[in-house]
């Protein structure tokens, strides 16, 4: 698990974020500012909520969690109990996203919408006022939340059934036992917590060669991006998943063989070193 401490090179990103703020406080002609809409409605830091009380991310950290996740205008991000909409709106305003954000207190949805119209970013934010336990999220590629750690850790399995490679930020608290790939300390402003979701490698797999080499089997076990495991030879496996990437070691002959690879359905397209020796495989589940 990587660690990271301190500020990112985001500055600019804070900079740019609180002038397009302050932009939308003077929006031309009819249309409806920022302070419009906080004038109709202005949430209260820990007011109740179906799940959660609310709280407001801080705008240094949300554009941290957004650079933790690499976020790029052909994402599509959502955000779970999204509140007043900032992740979604400065995932947009900031890097071009397409983003979603699905929170229950309908005031707080109408004051998000509000708040995306004033930003010109109501193009490409929407709001979905609904449960996020029973909203529909498959399609994302980047999911952040801010939440309990008891809804972060009954959301997880739905979570782990996303696409692999699917990237989610958690702010404040983790998942539980599934660790992250990445954790984000930044004195003053919280922790944030970066996990790629992992395919699915386990069971007991043959690895064929494409041209010369031997066939071999290894049988995977799986807890959430760690794998471990069995060669035929009697060897322990050990490895992990980032996404549909697979990194594997075992003892083989009195060396060390390493695969490397992607994870498919139903095979694992690999390299395997041997030494100085590399040759292609193909694994296929049994």
């Amino acid at each position: 698990m990587a660690h990271r401490h301190g500020s990112f090179a985001f500055a600019a990103a804070v900079a740019t974020l609180a002038l397009l703020t302050a932009a939308a406080a003077q929006a031309p002609g009819g249309a409806r500012t920022r302070a419009d809409c906080e004038r109709e409605y202005t949430p209260r830091r820990g007011q109740e909520g179906k799940d959660v009380v609310w709280a407001p991310t801080e705008d240094s950290m949300l554009v941290r969690m957004l650079e933790m996740a690499n976020v790029r205008s052909d994402d599509k991000l959502y955000d779970l109990g999204s509140g007043d909409g900032k992740i979604p709106i400065a995932a947009a305003k900031l890097f071009g996203a397409t983003a979603v954000g699905i929170e229950y207190e309908r005031e707080l949805v109408e004051h998000a919408r509000c708040l995306a119209a004033a930003e010109r970013v109501d193009d490409r934010v929407t709001f979905v006022q609904g449960d996020l336990f029973e909203a529909d999220f498959s399609d994302a590629t980047v999911v952040t939340l801010y939440l309990l750690p008891e809804i972060n850790v009954k959301l997880r399995p739905r979570l782990l059934a996303m696409k692999p490679g699917t990237r989610v930020v958690a702010y404040s608290f983790a998942m539980g036992d599934w660790e992250p790939d990445e954790t984000l300390d930044s004195f003053g402003d919280g922790s944030a917590f970066y996990w790629l979701v992992p395919a699915n490698a386990r069971g007991r797999w043959t690895f064929w060669p494409t041209s010369a080499g031997e066939v071999f089997d290894l049988d995977l076990d799986q807890r959430y991006q760690m794998l471990h495991g069995t060669a035929a030879n009697g060897a322990s496996v050990s490895g992990r998943l980032r996404g549909d990437r697979l990194e594997l070691a075992f003892a083989e002959n009195g060396a060390r063989a390493l695969v490397a690879g992607t994870v498919e359905p139903e095979r694992i397209v690999a390299t395997v070193t041997r030494g100085a020796t590399t040759a292609e495989y193909i694994g296929t589940r049994r």
